[in-house]
């Protein structure tokens, strides 16, 4: 009997126990060794779990910092907590209150709904802050393009893309036909009369203008020749002007223009760059604005400034926020909300469709300390459009750019 023959169970016997070993080896290595967490070590991943989303800080540029970015992206959001009821400046649960295009939407005069059009059913609504739709009118409004709401939100200018024009009372269920070269319509703040603008298929026959609101006692204000453009019907709240014009000094400054109703001749105002997009607080003695300059790589910014009286031009300021005035509502007359866009392509104030795919968070903005602090990341990604913030402040509605739908947050 040779050696080998000799020990044969015992090499069998060591032979089975090392693979064994091996084999126990293997499976801690994938499946647990992750799992233990070393002496004397801090679990810094459950200390990040929970720790709170960052906030803007005041300063120069950008409001998110490429950190803040990386942390609240809608790639890492799995590692915070689940989305606040309410929002607290972190994820807050977003509620869809209309799957349908809500369009032009605004709100009621309870101040708490919302006012809508539907472009699915041509249909205007009252959607309240639980959901519940009720008609504002049986009549179906086909193929609605424009929607100008009075401020007491009983009656609308409604446009269609044929040109025509109407003013519908929905108290009185009654419309007003207006002609066809009208256009660009706001109402005054009593709701009792329009400015506009009335284009004539001539230079000399275009007018800035105003007419009640059944129509009658037409006035021309200003010509406008080639101006259109630059011209924009926005009765202010104080019911001081009717209307803003720019004139441009160089590439990055305009001078801007107040009209009045009776040939006023108001102080002007210098605004910092193109594509002014104007929002009145709620007094109408200031003007938020967003503008893109050279100086910014074309990105929109907001500004603000006096704009009542002897006080136009003093006291304006950049904000410090990257976003169109259009994405912002006064809550009051010194604070807003905007809807800022997480990051913003270069160019993109020239050229807004390139923010159209953007996901906006919630920013709270004091127009007289300059202080601004996030409100909300939504719970889902949105390019938010349209915000509205109820009277009693519980409640911000915004609809999605991309699908229309109508979305709530709530603010306490």
């Amino acid at each position: 009997m040779n050696f080998f023959s000799k020990y044969k169970k015992i090499f069998l016997i060591l032979g089975f126990l090392l693979i064994c070993f091996f084999l126990g080896y293997l499976i801690y290595s994938l499946f647990f060794k992750h799992l233990i967490i070393p002496e004397n070590k801090t679990n810094t991943s459950s200390t990040s779990s929970s720790a709170s989303l960052p906030t803007a800080q005041e300063g120069e540029g950008n409001i998110i910092s490429e950190k803040e970015n990386k942390l609240i992206n809608n790639q890492e959001r799995k590692i915070f907590p689940k989305a606040s009821d309410v929002a607290l400046g972190g994820l807050t649960k977003t509620k869809t209150l209309n799957d349908s295009p809500s369009f032009k939407p605004t709100l009621s005069s309870d101040g708490n709904s919302i006012q809508y059009y539907d472009k699915k059913d041509g249909h205007f609504y009252k959607i309240d802050k639980n959901g519940n739709k009720t008609l504002l009118s049986d009549k179906v409004f086909h193929n609605a393009e424009n929607i100008a709401w009075s401020h007491q939100k009983n009656k609308a200018v409604i446009e269609y893309p044929d040109g025509a024009n109407i003013i519908y009372d929905f108290d009185k269920k009654n419309q007003i036909t207006l002609p066809k070269h009208w256009k660009d319509f706001n109402f005054d703040p009593h709701s009792d009369q329009l400015v506009m603008k009335s284009i004539g298929q001539n230079e000399n026959n275009r007018w800035l203008a105003i007419v009640n609101d059944n129509g009658s006692k037409v006035k021309a204000i200003e010509a406008l020749g080639d101006k259109d453009d630059t011209v924009y019907p926005s009765w202010s709240p104080n019911g001081q002007s009717i209307a803003m014009f720019t004139e441009g000094k160089n590439f990055d400054e305009q001078e801007l223009y107040f009209v009045g109703l009776n040939g006023e001749n108001f102080k002007s105002t210098t605004i910092e760059g193109r594509g002014f997009v104007p929002l009145w607080n709620k007094k109408g003695d200031r003007l938020l604005y967003s503008v893109y300059s050279s100086e910014n790589e074309m990105k929109p910014e907001l500004w603000i400034v006096d704009a009542q009286g002897d006080q136009i031009s003093n006291d304006r300021q950049k904000l410090n926020i990257e976003t169109w005035a259009n994405k912002c509502v006064f809550a009051n007359n010194t604070e807003l909300y905007c809807a800022v866009p997480q990051s913003l392509e270069k160019g993109a104030g020239l050229f807004p469709e390139l923010a159209d795919n953007s996901i906006d968070y919630l920013y709270k903005i004091n127009t007289k300390t300059g202080l601004k602090k996030l409100v909300a990341i939504p719970d889902k990604n949105y390019n938010i459009s349209n915000l509205i913030v109820s009277e009693n402040n519980d409640f911000i509605y915004f609809t999605d750019k991309l699908n229309g739908e109508l979305h709530q947050i709530r603010l306490k």
